[in-house]
């Protein structure tokens, strides 16, 4: 067993025993975040109720397309504001 992988699974069981060390990783929105576990690079996300689920390839794109939609409204919410702005002076 090379010196990696006995690291890893050192690792693994400290999460196992201690329960996992989550950061967030990103902010996909607001709401929606990425955790990674600090130990052992665990990934999760936030589903559609607000729960903690394991950040599948499925999920993954989802939160891709989902921060892009919100990055745009964002855009969209602000210029609406400036525009209206400019033209109550």
């Amino acid at each position: 067993m090379n010196n990696t992988t006995s690291n890893q699974n050192a690792l693994k069981i400290y999460c196992d025993l201690f329960g996992h060390n989550y950061e967030v990783s990103k902010k996909v929105t607001s709401h929606v975040k990425e955790y990674t576990c600090k130990c052992c690079k665990k990934q999760l996300t936030t589903n559609s109720n607000g729960n903690l689920t394991e950040l599948t390839p499925k999920y993954r794109e989802i939160n891709r397309l989902l921060e892009d939609f919100y990055n745009r409204r964002m855009v969209y919410l602000k210029n609406k504001t400036f525009v209206s702005q400019l033209t109550n002076c």
